[in-house]
């Protein structure tokens, strides 16, 4: 094994472009021309390559230059780690053109299409991106992301964060459940009906009641699994109005919920690496809810 990193770390990406160039063009000197280097400096670096493999990669003739069986799969996975590095080089200089926003259930709810809307028309020199993933933090921890929308209880310490609104609750319930056919539902009602949660990105927790007149809890995996279950008519749910907004599926209906303090919404970002569009974002979203 400490003789493979040893290889590994020793192998050049300009090792691999001189081999693909190599084949590609059929000799070593049109590969000379191509890379912008001598004949001479081709020949060294291929000798060198076939040095850290210690495999001979070309059947060289006066006339020709053909891979060699360990040279055809060589070149074929120099070609998937050159287009891999190319690939991370572009990402590297257009970050910052392109802004990633996540979330994991409704992005900026009713908002949304009226967000990216906005941004498209003020903004086009930054492409925007939603994203949905399906961690507390909408795939920011992830790496997924340059900033996230967040509502489900969440310590914010780790992260930057502004308040960009809050959003009143709603009941979801199966489309023939006797309460569909009602204004609104009380939260105390609730406790009597058993309760969909998702426990990795949803908002509610059984903090909503007192410790010992709390309702029967299914837990759920995500939302497509939290609405099946709510379809079914086993299960209500409570979830923020942006829910209602996205997610309007046959079968199930939305109620408002009275006597329950509304859901913040904030934006969350890295601290010590924040895009440069984040405070524009934020003053948007907050514009919006507002």
């Amino acid at each position: 094994m400490d003789g493979v990193r040893r290889t590994a770390g020793a192998m050049e990406l300009k090792h691999l472009r001189c081999l693909v160039a190599i084949i590609d063009t059929g000799s070593f000197t049109d590969a000379a021309h191509e890379l912008g280097i001598s004949q001479a400096a081709v020949s060294r670096t291929l000798t060198a390559l076939e040095g850290v493999l210690g495999v001979r990669l070309l059947h060289r003739t006066s006339r020709s230059v053909a891979p060699t069986t360990v040279g055809v799969q060589v070149l074929a996975r120099a070609r998937v780690l050159l287009a891999g590095a190319d690939e991370l080089a572009r990402e590297a200089t257009v970050g910052h053109t392109r802004l990633h926003v996540g979330h994991a259930w409704s992005a900026f709810g009713r908002h949304t299409t009226e967000f990216q809307r906005r941004w498209h028309e003020q903004h086009p020199e930054t492409d925007l991106r939603l994203i949905r993933h399906n961690s507390p933090t909408g795939g920011l921890a992830e790496g997924r992301c340059d900033l996230a929308v967040v509502r489900a209880p969440l310590d914010l310490t780790s992260w930057s964060h502004a308040l960009i609104g809050h959003e009143a609750r709603c009941v979801a319930l199966a489309s023939d459940d006797p309460w569909a056919r009602r204004r609104s539902i009380r939260l105390d009602e609730v406790r009597g009906r058993t309760l969909a949660i998702d426990r990795r990105t949803g908002t509610t927790t059984l903090d909503l009641w007192s410790a010992h007149d709390r309702p029967a809890v299914e837990y759920t995996h995500d939302i497509d699994d939290w609405l099946a279950a709510i379809a079914t008519g086993r299960c209500v749910g409570l979830t923020p109005r942006a829910t209602a907004a996205q997610y309007r599926r046959d079968g199930i209906v939305y109620r408002p919920l009275r006597d329950a303090d509304p859901v913040p919404v904030h934006l969350i970002w890295r601290t010590h690496d924040a895009h440069p569009a984040t405070h524009t974002a934020i003053a948007l979203a907050t514009e919006l809810y507002r």
